[in-house]
C-alpha cells in the first residue's frame, strides 16, 4: 500500500528534517521518498491544513483490562483508542485476571496484539499475582518481550522485595516501575486530605503516603545501582526528592499524568467519580509545581494512566467508585491546553525520552526507515466529545473541556488509522 503524506511540518527534535515542511512518499510500510512535493499515484493521500508529522508517541502506563476484565477493553479496543490519541506504541499493565507474572501470559498479549496498528508491549508484574510476596519471573518475561517490569496498580510496599527485583533485573538491563503509595497511610482515604476532603466530608488521603515511598525507593534504588521510574508523581515535595536524587547521579526516572497537570481537588465539589483516581488530585500549589517540573525536565514524560472502567463502576456513590479515568485520546489536547511546553519538547516526552527510558528503538524519519507516525495539528483548538471515544469505556472528566492540538492519525505497521 502506497501512502503519500503531503505538505507536513516534521516536529522531530535533533533530526536534520526538523522543522521542515515535506511530502512523505510511504510505500509497504518504509518511507521511501521525503521531497518538497511528491506527485503521483498513490493508494492514501493524507493532507490537512496545520499538519505536523513526528515519529510514533508512546505511552508508558496503560490498563487494557485483556485478559480477564474485556467489559472495560480489550487488546484491540485500547490499540484503537491508543491510534485515536496518536500513540503507536503501548506498554500495558499486568493488573489483568490472571495476572502477567509468567512468560505465557506475555506471550499471550504479544500474539494476540501482533495485528493492531499499535505496538503493545507488556509490562511484566515483579510478584507473583502481584501480592507483592514472591518475586515473579521476570527473566522468563523479559525473554519473551515484557519490556519493564512493576505491580502496576499495586504499588510495591515491602522494600525487601522491591531492593530484590531491583537488583534482579540488573542481570538485563531492565526497569522497575513504582507507582508510590505506602498503603499504611490514608487507607480509606478517596480524595486529597486537605480543605476541600473536609468540606466535602471524604475521608483524605495525604502525600506523605508518596512522598515516603519516593523518598524509600531512591535510596533503594542507590543501594542497588539499579534504574528506578516513578509514575503518577502528584505532589510539590516528590518531585523536590526527585530533582535532589537526579542531581546526585542516581538512577531515577519519572512521569505525571495529564489529569494531575489539568485538574486539581476543587475541581471535585460536584462528587464527579471520574475524578476519582489514584494517586488522588492535589491542591493548585502541587499542579503549579507539576507544570513546572515539566518544563524544566524534571518530569521525564507524560503517563496516560488509562485506566478504563465500566458504567456501572462509575455511575454510582462516590465511596463506591472505582478509581481511574481513560486518558489514551485526551492526553495532547490536555498538554497543549496546560501550555506547560513547545510543540517540540511535548513531541520529545511523548516519543523520544519514554523510549530512552525503557531501551527501545527510537524510529526515524528518514528515507528507507519502517514508517512509524504520528499526525497531529499541534494548534487546533475543540472541545472533547464523548463520540470522540473509541476506548470501551467512556470515564474521563475531559468530556466537554476545551483541549488544545488535534491528533489526525497514526501511520504503522504499514497500516494507516486515521481520527
Amino acid at each position: 500500500m502506497k501512502v503519500l503524506i503531503k505538505q507536513a511540518r516534521i516536529i522531530s527534535p535533533n533530526a536534520p528534517l526538523n522543522g521542515q515542511t515535506k511530502d512523505i512518499l510511504i510505500d509497504n510500510g518504509i518511507i521511501q521518498t521525503i521531497s518538497d512535493s511528491i506527485t503521483g499515484p498513490a493508494d492514501q493521500v493524507i493532507e490537512q491544513q496545520g499538519l505536523c508529522a513526528s515519529i510514533g508517541w508512546m505511552d508508558i502506563f496503560s490498563n487494557f483490562g485483556d485478559p480477564g476484565f474485556e467489559y472495560k477493553e480489550t487488546l484491540e479496543t485500547g490499540a484503537g483508542a491508543a491510534a485515536a490519541g496518536g500513540f503507536t506504541d503501548v506498554m500495558v499493565l499486568p493488573n489483568t485476571n490472571p495476572v502477567v507474572h509468567n512468560k505465557p501470559q506475555v506471550e499471550y498479549i504479544v500474539q494476540k496484539s501482533k495485528g493492531a496498528a499499535v505496538n503493545i508491549h507488556p509490562v511484566g508484574a515483579v510478584t507473583k499475582n502481584t501480592e507483592g510476596k514472591d518475586l515473579a519471573e521476570m527473566y522468563d518475561m523479559h525473554q519473551s518481550g515484557a519490556v519493564a517490569f512493576g505491580d502496576g496498580t499495586n504499588p510495591i510496599q515491602s522494600a525487601g522485595l522491591l531492593l530484590k527485583a531491583l537488583q534482579y533485573v540488573k542481570s538485563f538491563d531492565g526497569t522497575v516501575i513504582q507507582v508510590p503509595d505506602d498503603k499504611s497511610i490514608g487507607a480509606n482515604g478517596l480524595i486529597n486530605e486537605g480543605i476541600i476532603s473536609t468540606q466535602l466530608g471524604l475521608p483524605g488521603k495525604p502525600a506523605i503516603a508518596e512522598e515516603l515511598l519516593v523518598a524509600r525507593d531512591i535510596k533503594l534504588a542507590r543501594y542497588a545501582e539499579s534504574k528506578l521510574h516513578f509514575t503518577g508523581i502528584s505532589s510539590a515535595k516528590s518531585l523536590e526528592y526527585i530533582k535532589r536524587a537526579k542531581e546526585s547521579g542516581i538512577n531515577i526516572t519519572c512521569s505525571v499524568t495529564p489529569y494531575h497537570l489539568f485538574f486539581t481537588d476543587t475541581d471535585m465539589k460536584d462528587y464527579d467519580t471520574n475524578l476519582k483516581v489514584n494517586p488522588p488530585l492535589r491542591t493548585d500549589k502541587d499542579r503549579q509545581a507539576l507544570l513546572q517540573a515539566v518544563a524544566d525536565g524534571t518530569v521525564d514524560c507524560i503517563a496516560s494512566h488509562h485506566f478504563p472502567q465500566n458504567w456501572d463502576n462509575k455511575t454510582c456513590e462516590f465511596e463506591y467508585a472505582k478509581e481511574g479515568m481513560i486518558g489514551l485520546e485526551t492526553l495532547f489536547g490536555v498538554l497543549g491546553a496546560s501550555a506547560a511546553l513547545d510543540i517540540e519538547r511535548s513531541v520529545d516526552m511523548l516519543s523520544i525520552a519514554p523510549r530512552k527510558i525503557f531501551g527501545l528503538p527510537i524510529p526515524e524519519i528518514k528515507e528507507g526507515a519502517a514508517a512509524c507516525i504520528t499526525l497531529f495539528n499541534a494548534d487546533e483548538e475543540y472541545i472533547f466529545d464523548a463520540s470522540m471515544i473509541r476506548s470501551r469505556s467512556k470515564n474521563s472528566a475531559f468530556i466537554g473541556k476545551k483541549l488544545k492540538g488535534k491528533v489526525i492519525g497514526i501511520v504503522n505497521k504499514d497500516k494507516v488509522e486515521l481520527n
